[in-house]
């Protein structure tokens, strides 16, 4: 019994670790929502648009500066499965740390944004 727990909680981990690792590049995986807009070897300029109620795909950025240009009702969902709720409205600006997640749009209405990704 004692194995078969050990082994549930390797497979678990590996699993967690698996999506991280496969986790890709917003504009790459979800082009529907992520537009490139200026990449230099400082920062990487992502415009983002999801309607209402829409979901993107597990994907990843690094350290970013994220602005809000609507007012709008986020759910990420992070690889182990927990979920945050975020919420921003129109000029809002805020600093996130390199994750790995998959968004919601949970408002009623479109919301729409600027990521700028930092590379250094």
């Amino acid at each position: 019994m004692r194995n078969r727990f050990s082994l549930c909680c390797c497979v678990l981990l590996f699993v967690c670790a698996a999506a991280v690792a496969f986790a890709q590049d917003a504009a790459k995986v979800d082009p529907t929502h992520y537009k490139v807009e200026v990449e230099n070897d400082q920062v990487r300029v992502l415009r983002f648009h999801y309607g209402a109620h829409e979901k993107s795909v597990m994907h990843s950025h690094p350290n970013s500066v994220v602005v809000f240009l609507s007012d709008g009702k986020v759910k990420f969902t992070l690889p182990d499965g927990k979920t945050q709720d975020a919420s921003g409205k129109a000029g809002d600006t805020q600093f996130t740390p390199a994750q790995v997640h998959l968004p919601e749009n949970v408002g009623d209405k479109p919301v729409e944004g600027i990521v700028v990704e930092l590379k250094k």
